[in-house]
């Protein structure tokens, strides 16, 4: 299923479309849905760039028929992506607080001590490593992002600014040693050759150590409508069961795994060498049975999905247009990247909403969206100019939101969450 978009000219020269699949290279690719053609997710603008050109690359999903795998054909340059980055981790006190645990979990679960070497691939600015370096553990991050890399840096944490490669791999073994933990979170579904960035882990990490990457699940997004986390950074949708034959083949084993609360719903899942030291969880047993149950590997599953997903876009143009019509002033909240696609599926732009606030003061207030140029403020503009309702694009912390702001709510603004359905609060 399509959902109709403005027409927008498509940049060729800035992505490139794959006719394979990634795990398993299968031919037999099935598109899911699209989403038309629309900017790219973090190419925030400063007000001065406004009518120059911008990206706009389609927003197509597709699925293995092989190994069912669910992915993104079209791939843009990850030096246009990743180059430089518009998000901060540490941005978010819930994302501090969910690595802080991780952290924790990693040194109890694994033994850490001050002889350990932990790497993190996509390290952003540090915010998983901090806690593990303020514990006397040796971290080391890969951030290709330029400023991001010098933000974590300044933080005394030790990143080197280049994408994640074997032969970068060969050289931090020679200079650092193995690491003894490689993690990579929300990074591993940004990657078109996953087999190369899974090489690169082989070669780096030691003969029992451990590979521990979080996605976002397909499960959760499927279940939850959780349709705006399609954006071009997100090459692959994961969920277990290709992920275990892929890892075989390469010499690795997966041997647990664990649902988390973050991004709306993620797996974290564990690999080893061939031949470990740790035995399979029955955990893994149990989550393919569930992706079996829920039809993950089924191309019907996501043609009722696509079906939600136009009829929620329904409810909420319903919802605004009528409140614009009685005269109510309409902001948003929150400029994650899943924000550029929420409102291209959904025809929000500058008309429906006036601005959009955001906590991030280092990178995105004094910014625009892309392709519809919304502006993007402070959160003090809710109390000043006092618009009638908020719609929470960063629908995963609307609690706490919502929670921070009661002062909005009592001058008389209401929120709108709009996932999994458009709900006024």
């Amino acid at each position: 299923m399509s959902f109709p978009l403005q027409d927008r000219t498509e940049t060729d020269q800035l992505f490139q479309t794959r006719s394979t699949c990634r795990l398993c290279a299968s031919q037999d690719l099935q598109q899911l849905w699209s989403f038309g053609t629309t900017p790219l997710a973090n190419a925030y603008l400063k007000p001065e760039q406004i009518g120059q050109s911008e990206a706009f690359v389609p927003l197509t999903v597709s699925q293995c028929a092989t190994c069912h795998l669910v992915q993104m054909p079209h791939v843009v340059s990850p030096e246009i992506l990743f180059a430089n980055y518009h998000y901060l981790s540490s941005t978010s006190p819930s994302f501090v607080a969910h690595f802080v645990q991780y952290a924790q979990a990693l040194r109890q679960r694994f033994h850490l001590t001050e002889q350990s070497l932990v790497v993190d691939i996509g390290s952003n600015d540090g915010v998983l490593l901090k806690p593990l370096r303020d514990a006397g553990i040796r971290v080391l991050g890969i951030e290709p992002a330029q400023n991001i890399a010098a933000m974590a840096l300044t933080e005394g944490i030790e990143t080197i600014a280049q994408f994640f490669t074997p032969p970068l791999a060969s050289a931090l073994a020679s200079s650092h040693g193995q690491a003894d933990i490689i993690t990579a979170n929300n990074v591993f579904a940004h990657t078109d050759t996953v087999d190369v960035f899974v090489a690169a882990v082989r070669t780096l990490l030691k003969p029992e150590g451990v590979f521990i990457f979080e996605v976002q699940y397909l499960g959760d997004l499927v279940e939850k409508n959780l349709f705006d986390i399609v954006y071009h950074e997100h090459l692959c949708y994961y969920h277990l069961t290709p992920l275990i034959p892929f890892f075989a083949a390469q010499g690795l084993q997966v041997f647990d795994v664990e649902r988390q609360d973050v991004h709306g719903g993620s797996l974290r899942v564990f690999v080893q060498h061939q031949g470990g030291p740790h035995h399979p969880s029955a955990r893994l047993s149990q989550i393919l049975a569930a992706e079996e149950q829920q039809g993950l590997n089924r191309v019907a599953t996501y043609t009722d999905f696509a079906k939600r997903v136009a009829h929620n876009k329904h409810k909420l143009q319903t919802l605004i247009r009528t409140l614009k019509n009685d005269g109510k002033r309409i902001v948003g909240y929150g400029a994650p990247a899943k924000a550029t696609t929420l409102l291209y599926a959904f025809d929000i732009d500058h008309i429906l909403l006036d601005y959009i606030v955001d906590d991030d003061k280092k990178i995105k207030q004094g910014l625009v969206m892309p392709g519809n140029h919304i502006p993007i403020v402070a959160p003090e503009k809710l109390y000043k100019d006092k618009p009638d309702y908020c719609l929470i694009l960063a629908w995963n912390f609307a609690q706490p939101i919502i929670q921070n702001h009661q002062r909005f709510t009592a001058q008389g603004g209401q929120f709108i969450i709009p996932i999994p359905e458009p709900t006024v609060v």
